[in-house]
């Protein structure tokens, strides 16, 4: 798995066609990764679709969401970095 860089504020996943079926692109790969083996969770809103994640390496803040809500499941995923005021607005979480 490879770690988010400090360089990095977005990862969007994609879904691409091979051989007549839907797949997940390698950055959507590696966003279900990153939320399953490596980021902490610290807060889900929305009924679970937007979810925020704390980098435990750098303390950066991420949200995790489906942003094509007009696709099935709401498309692929993205992860994107966001500010300590903005998880709090969105989440309702005291600032740390």
């Amino acid at each position: 798995m490879r770690l988010i860089t400090h360089e990095e504020s977005l990862i969007e996943g994609h879904w691409i066609v091979v051989g007549g079926k839907t797949e997940a692109d390698e950055a959507a790969l590696r966003i279900e990764s990153l939320v399953t083996s490596h980021l902490q969770l610290v807060a889900v809103c929305d009924g679970g679709w937007s979810r925020l994640f704390r980098d435990p390496l750098d303390s950066r803040l991420w949200e995790h969401t489906y942003p094509q809500a007009e696709i099935h499941g709401g498309g692929p995923p993205r992860l994107a970095a966001i500010s300590p005021e903005q998880a709090c607005m969105r989440y309702k979480i005291e600032q740390k």
